[in-house]
């Protein structure tokens, strides 16, 4: 048998994480309510569906933007025929202008310097490529999406070296924790060509400020090493503090632009992740370059820069848009975590992205990662929601879980919340002497049946109050 080359035979790609273990669970026996209502739920998902009927409508009222409708077909011929790798003219000007929309059109950006590929996984790829050599090495503040370790290193050899972040601050990126781990990968002789950060955060849900932004700024051009901004959540933004993307940074302190580098996508802020938009906008004249020569091996398909053209170009869609998202997104999240809480469960303090960072801490049966496997193994087989263990997402503390919201209607919502509940208080049984449990034995918790129970008609604005939250009741 002809052998295989060592990249592709390798465990690059990552696929034995539990990242991915939890998806294989859900693949072979995935939740359907009526024909699997025993299956697995996919919480590890991190997808946007809450707007779909949004954007339907203006599918329904714009049928010109698809070529395969009667009303596109005229565009059909030259749409097909063979396209520059630079990408449409209108689609990259349409993608700019959404980008500064998102950024509440406090910078511009160039179209000129809109680089395709395919999704963000592409993208990120391309700026590794781009950037660094085999062996060479980017910094990662933890706990960071797990994909990245596929994306980055994979294929390009570039090795990632972990920036420790604690509970205690939130996981915030200190300047100390920056240097800590520069110092560590001098000392393994890792050259380091960059740092990667994901504003707003996955798995978090949290954003980085203007004064940690300005911070790291200032550490990557001492070094002189490359800035990577993933912002493939800016629009998830629904409470605030605002959005501040690295670009506004950029004009309020001195820096070396050439090192400034974004990666964008359309697959979480719009919940397109199928259509494969991914994004590299660079301040760096070679870096632009090179990324467009490297768009040949995942360009944007022809037919989705029209859709996405004709989309982003309606400013009135792309306005309300923003604003619908952000308040669904608001409305599922507060209902999620207050649902959580009910049942003592926490999670960190979040306004952004599609996902909380869940604080099972207290269900360990020892501050061990063998133990917070071993509790991810009964949520996944028993409970049977596939949610992330924070191991894979490289977090130093077990205890924690990244646990998607926004991928699923009201009703598997439910039944998920449903499943948590019952969980914890078998959890909570086990965990109580015999004569306090006999003397609790008369509670029973009580919820909304929906969130439509929870949240007013009239709480819409992402920065409203929240009205008062329903108590846990008791019943004789």
């Amino acid at each position: 048998m002809v052998g295989m080359s060592k990249i592709a035979t390798g465990n690059g790609h990552g696929e034995n994480s539990p990242y991915f273990d939890g998806w294989k669970a859900y693949e072979t026996n995935p939740f359907h309510p009526e024909d699997r209502p025993d299956g697995v739920i996919q919480m590890g998902l991190a997808e946007n569906q809450l707007c779909f009927d949004f954007i339907e409508k203006w599918l329904m009222v714009h049928p010109e933007a698809s070529l395969c409708s009667g009303e596109g077909v005229s565009k059909f011929k030259e749409t097909a025929l063979f396209q520059d790798y630079h990408g449409m003219p209108e689609f990259r000007q349409a993608v700019a202008k959404f980008m500064g929309k998102v950024r509440g059109d406090r910078v511009k950006f160039d179209p000129d310097r809109i680089v395709m590929s395919g999704g963000a996984t592409g993208a990120h790829e391309m700026v590794a490529f781009c950037l660094a050599d085999p062996g060479e090495a980017f910094l990662v503040p933890t706990p960071y999406y797990p994909g990245f370790d596929r994306d980055l290193r994979w294929r390009t050899g570039v090795e990632l070296v972990p920036v420790i972040c604690e509970s205690s601050n939130n996981f915030k990126v200190t300047r100390n924790a920056l240097e800590a781990a520069y110092g560590k990968a001098q000392e393994a002789n890792l050259k380091v060509k960059g740092l990667l950060i994901t504003n707003p955060s996955n798995p978090l849900g949290t954003i980085l400020d203007r004064q940690t932004l300005k911070s790291t700024v200032s550490f990557i051009n001492e070094k002189n090493i490359h800035l990577i901004g993933d912002e493939i959540y800016s629009a998830t933004v629904f409470m605030e503090p605002e959005f501040v993307s690295i670009s506004e940074i950029m004009e309020e302190v001195e820096c070396n632009r050439d090192l400034i580098h974004i990666v964008y996508s359309l697959s979480k802020d719009m919940g397109f992740p199928g259509f494969r938009v991914g994004i590299v906008y660079s301040y760096n004249d070679a870096v632009v370059s090179c990324a467009r020569k490297m768009s040949s091996f995942g360009l944007v398909s022809s037919q989705t820069q029209h859709l996405i053209a004709s989309m982003l170009s309606d400013d009135d869609f792309v306005d309300n848009f923003i604003v619908e998202s952000k308040e669904w997104l608001f409305k599922r999240h507060k209902y999620f975590t207050w649902s959580l809480s009910q049942v003592g469960i926490g999670s960190l303090k979040s306004n952004a992205g599609l996902f909380i960072w869940m604080d099972l801490r207290k269900l360990l049966k020892e501050k061990t990662f063998e133990a917070e496997m071993d509790l991810w193994r009964v949520i996944i087989h028993e409970v049977k929601l596939n949610v992330s263990p924070g191991s894979s997402f490289h977090c130093h503390e077990p205890g924690w879980f990244r646990v998607c919201f926004a991928n699923m209607d009201d009703n598997t919502m439910e039944v998920a919340l449903l499943r948590i509940r019952t969980f914890m208080l078998k959890n909570n049984e086990a965990m109580v002497p015999r004569n306090k449990l006999c003397r609790r034995s008369s509670l029973k918790l009580s919820l909304p049946r929906r969130m439509d129970d929870f949240m007013s008609p009239g709480i819409m604005s992402p920065h409203s109050p929240l009205p008062q939250s329903p108590l846990v009741r008791a019943r004789n």
